[in-house]
């Protein structure tokens, strides 16, 4: 265990998500992990006792902490996200609770989608499925730095080391495809606490970390891009007050910064304007600052009185990001009508929004297989596939990969403002040119 870090040094923040097959223990697992944390206020432990009529036959069920909804307490399972929140000494916790049934793999990825590391719950009995590879693909296409995969209901194969090593060697068969980097194999049994906050006299042949010590010492702290700056504009920020003279001509740009590192004095390019400028001040909510990073929120207030707005990008000089209409992507699709070509929907990107064309569907990741089908006809629910957009007008992107804040979309159905698909876009082919002489104020 890393020591207690010092009064008044910040403590980070990890964000993860259960996810597996259904029954495999999603739920119980963070019940267990929030109780024995002792991260449960009273009045939730006496809601547990209330309610453990429901499921639990007379006895507290812990996934009722996170299984809110009165149809996935009667059925035993999850159907939508469940987020809970809690801290320790050394780190602060969000947790995502995501379904387990192929037909909630939407809901999968949107819990997943601002994850730090995922947890892949298997059922010790049952091995390696076909969920547990999906849901690990997922994990892997949304470029999830860091994987736990929980081996649970150890205590119902007597503790066995060899049918742990087992489940590995099943995952290690098909980890070199996915290009995941961080893996951590943990033999546990969520319902009864075994290796979850303490470890357990039952596995004295594994010699690893609990749940909750791996998930407060995995580094985080290098998972954000940090190599080129992007802060998209989400409001002009103009107090305008005739009271206070520092605040009368205030003009700064306001939104969280998605990458790379911005300094007072630091030069950086407005686009789609394409005027370079310089940075002045950064405001802070607890004041200014010489320098900030990704993910804070500041204010930029620059050297020029420019015209930019929201869906402006301010980016840095170097690591320069794409800008194209011609957009290739992989996608989620979740809604029930299936994506075809020559269909038109909105693209939110940052703070952005541009109407867009599907162009083609270029191939359907198979599941099963992890191999992909060239060319379907469409993409139903649930399915993963990569397609090619075409924009009415220049995005301003990175790909997922490089930069998954400034790299991902969602897409949005005209008419019905639904949300029908979550996106990863592929690296751009050209990026934007500052020795251009329009780039210049």
């Amino acid at each position: 265990m890393p020591p207690v870090p010092p009064v008044n040094v910040p403590i980070d923040i990890l964000r993860f998500n259960t996810c597996g097959s259904v029954d495999d223990g999603k739920s119980t697992l963070i019940g267990r992990l929030l109780y024995d944390s002792k991260s449960l206020m009273e009045d939730q432990i006496e809601a547990l006792e209330r309610s453990a009529d429901i499921t639990g036959g007379g006895q507290i069920n812990l996934a009722n902490l996170t299984d809110g909804l009165r149809a996935e307490r009667e059925q035993g399972i999850t159907i939508d996200v469940a987020y809970r929140y809690f801290a320790t000494p050394r780190r602060k916790f969000i947790i995502a609770d995501t379904p387990g049934h192929v037909q909630y793999t939407r809901n999968m990825v949107t819990g997943a989608s601002t994850a730090n590391l995922s947890i892949v719950l298997v059922d010790a009995r049952t091995g390696v499925i076909e969920q547990s590879r999906r849901h690990t693909a997922i994990a892997a296409l949304l470029r999830i730095p860091h994987l736990v995969v929980a081996i649970n209901k150890m205590d119902l194969v007597g503790w066995s080391e060899q049918r742990f090593l087992e489940i590995r060697a099943q995952f290690e068969e098909f980890l070199p495809r996915l290009d995941i980097k961080d893996v951590k194999f943990i033999p546990l049994s969520a319902l009864n606490g075994d290796n979850v906050v303490e470890p357990s006299p039952h596995t004295p042949w594994y010699v690893g970390p609990t749940l909750l010590g791996h998930l407060e010492s995995v580094h985080i702290a290098s998972d954000w891009n940090l190599s080129g700056f992007r802060l998209p504009v989400q409001w002009v920020n103009r107090p305008n007050n005739p009271t206070d003279s520092a605040l009368h001509d205030f003009r700064g740009f306001s939104g969280q910064i998605a990458g790379g590192i911005v300094k007072v004095g630091q030069k950086v390019i407005a686009l789609p304007a394409g005027i370079v400028t310089t940075v002045k001040q950064i405001w802070t909510y607890d004041g200014p600052v010489q320098e900030a990073f990704c993910p804070q929120s500041v204010t930029l207030v620059l050297e020029h009185d420019i015209d930019i707005s929201r869906g402006s990008m301010l980016i840095g000089t170097e690591h320069l990001p794409g800008a194209s209409t011609q957009l290739p992507a992989e996608v989620c699709w979740m809604h029930s009508r299936a994506l075809q070509p020559g269909k038109k929907y909105f693209l939110k990107h940052t703070t952005h929004t541009v109407q867009v064309a599907v162009t083609e569907i270029v191939n359907k990741l198979n599941m099963a297989t992890l191999e992909t089908e060239e060319a379907p006809a469409e993409l139903a629910v649930n399915d993963i596939g990569e397609i090619r957009l075409r924009a009415a007008k220049p995005l301003v992107f990175d790909g997922y990969a490089t930069n998954r804040l400034t790299g991902s979309f969602i897409l949005i159905e005209q008419g019905t403002n639904a949300t029908v698909a979550a996106g990863m876009l592929l690296p751009p082919r050209e990026v934007v040119k500052p020795e251009n002489g329009d780039y210049v104020i």
